[in-house]
């Protein structure tokens, strides 16, 4: 998203700068006007090649989460946010991670919000982060939420690593089941060609075997060019996920997976009632606590939802029908929400709502991890049976006639 430099009013008349970041001019004024801000320009800010190099930077999570977590002990600690991304800055000055403290630290002293200084680091500050920043200094809580920034990265790596172990047996089998079939259907499967077509004169070949056939001959002759549409295919892909319509439907898509789709719901459900419950209970109103907490589910299907459901809630109303209508909460969760707000106590309740789900989606996470390598086993292993089947009915089929 490009970026914009504002000059706007505080309400004491003080005249303020800083730079955002958001899709349009009109996303701009909504920001400031969350703000209390009464913007006097808005321009946008032209690229720069420094700004190019700067969303192609990578930082490693383990080494985001341990700088979240310092920077969360130096705020609690009562030292300044500039002072503490300057000390960072200073621990981190060599590699990525230092040039993007840095240029943080430049950011924030020329009155940029800390999570807007982030989002101009998409490759290194993903949307979630930003969006719970921005909470943490709407609410008065920042170093809350930078320790569960720092608490969810490390969670997330850890997850990765524990897929990925699971998933490396499974891969390497797949790798080379591929490779093994790819070489009998292109070079060992013609070898064949000549017995089939004998065999094809006296009676006929079996379905397999003749889906084999066409199988391999459309590979030799079309293998190039499938290659290239799939390379396509892939290019097409990043540039439309790229897009904002391209995410929507990609965060859409997550939802509706098989076994996964709850997984990634429950995840974004638990961020959201966790960020809502927060600032609710540190004083923050109902309805600016909702278009904050809205972006920290981190499924755009579930934030325009989310928002929807702000729009849709008038003062003095209920939380609970809106969230119930936009259908992307359970009804579980639901009367746990109306429950809340009838004993008076929704910060808690959300809270607790968080833990229940993370608890659940931890649970089920570990299963399905588990699941994924007999799952692909016997997925090999049916691609494996089926190329000999394809080879040996027709064998079978001719000594059954002699």
């Amino acid at each position: 998203m490009p970026d914009y430099r504002y000059t706007a009013r505080e309400l004491s008349g003080s005249v303020i700068t800083g730079t955002l970041t958001a899709g349009s001019e009109q996303e701009v004024l909504g920001q400031l006007a969350q703000r209390s801000l009464f913007p006097t320009s808005i321009e946008a800010v032209v690229g720069t090649e420094a700004s190019s190099l700067r969303k192609r930077r990578r930082v490693r999570a383990a080494q985001l989460a341990t700088f979240f977590s310092q920077l969360a002990d130096l705020l609690h600690a009562g030292v300044p946010l500039l002072r503490s991304l300057d000390l960072l800055g200073r621990q981190y000055k060599k590699g990525a991670l230092g040039e993007v403290l840095k240029e943080l630290r430049d950011d924030v002293a020329d009155g940029t919000r800390l999570a807007d200084a982030m989002r101009r680091h998409p490759t290194v500050f993903n949307e979630l982060s930003a969006s719970m920043v921005r909470a943490g200094e709407e609410g008065g809580f920042l170093e809350d939420v930078l320790k569960r920034i720092a608490v969810f990265t490390e969670q997330q790596e850890d997850l990765k690593a524990r897929i990925m172990g699971a998933l490396a047996y499974p891969i390497f089998l797949l790798v080379v089941g591929t490779i093994i079939v790819t070489v009998m259907i292109v070079y060992f499967v013609p070898m064949f060609a000549p017995l089939f077509a004998r065999l094809e004169e006296r009676g006929g070949l079996p379905l397999p075997t003749v889906m084999l056939l066409g199988l391999s001959n459309g590979v030799r002759t079309y293998g190039i060019w499938l290659l290239l549409a799939l390379g396509g295919l892939a290019l097409w892909l990043q540039t439309y996920l790229a897009t904002e319509a391209g995410r929507l439907t990609f965060d859409r898509v997550k939802l509706k997976l098989i076994g996964a789709g709850a997984i990634v719901r429950n995840l974004a459900v638990a961020r959201f009632c966790r960020i809502l419950g927060t600032l609710l209970k540190n004083g923050v109103p109902i309805l600016p606590s909702l278009r904050i907490s809205k972006d920290a589910t981190g499924n755009r299907v579930l934030s325009t939802a989310i928002g929807k459901a702000a729009d849709n809630l008038a003062g003095g109303k209920s939380l609970a029908r809106p969230i119930a209508a936009c259908g992307q909460f359970s009804p579980e969760v639901v009367e746990m929400i109306s429950v809340g707000e009838e004993a008076n106590n929704l910060e808690q309740v959300l809270l607790d709502i968080a833990e229940n789900l993370e608890r659940r989606t931890s649970r089920q996470l570990e299963l399905f991890v588990r699941l994924l390598e007999p799952v692909m086993l016997l997925v090999m292993a049916a691609v494996i049976l089926f190329v000999v089947m394809a080879l040996l009915l027709p064998v079978f089929q001719s000594s059954g006639a002699l």
